[in-house]
């Protein structure tokens, strides 16, 4: 997922600020991401589980983007596409809600886990399992919100 948000930044960084935000905020939670599942260049110390601080952290991150995706940069991507006819505005009427999908395995990795007591290690032995769903939607969600940053890219840049 960092390749392929490296690719993204090399395409489309630096000529708009909604995308380099959008882009910046997408980096910022995949690092955390990267930290919690001890993935390269993180790796884990031996057979530890992150604390619940820092998956709780992450958690914040991710409501966060989540949140500005839907309430802030899809409105705004919407209605730039509108502006620009009707092929960009059937693109983006068919992925928002495909991206939406991808929200719920969100909120409810958010859910499990801000609402985990601190000394309630059984919920942590389900971390791996449900980090890999979240990652499997994440990567869904960020393959669909690259179509939509094509289109902003090609007409508004």
């Amino acid at each position: 997922m960092l390749k392929k948000l490296e690719r993204a930044q090399k395409k489309w960084g630096g000529s708009n600020t909604l995308i380099d935000q959008w882009l910046n905020n997408r980096r910022n939670l995949l690092i955390n991401y990267c930290k919690i599942a001890g993935l390269p260049p993180y790796d884990p110390i031996e057979n530890t589980l992150p604390t619940f601080g820092s998956i709780k952290a992450f958690c914040d991150l991710l409501m966060d983007y989540v949140s500005e995706g839907h309430f802030e940069i899809f409105d705004q991507v919407v209605t730039a596409c509108e502006k620009n006819g009707t092929s960009s505005q059937a693109l983006a009427q068919q992925l928002v809600p495909q991206i939406s999908e991808t929200t719920d395995t969100a909120l409810d990795f958010n859910d499990k886990y801000t609402e985990a007591v601190d000394d309630d290690d059984n919920v942590l032995y389900h971390l791996d399992k449900d980090l890999s769903s979240l990652g499997h939607a994440m990567e869904t969600r960020f393959a669909l919100e690259d179509k939509l940053l094509e289109v902003l890219h090609t007409k508004y840049s």
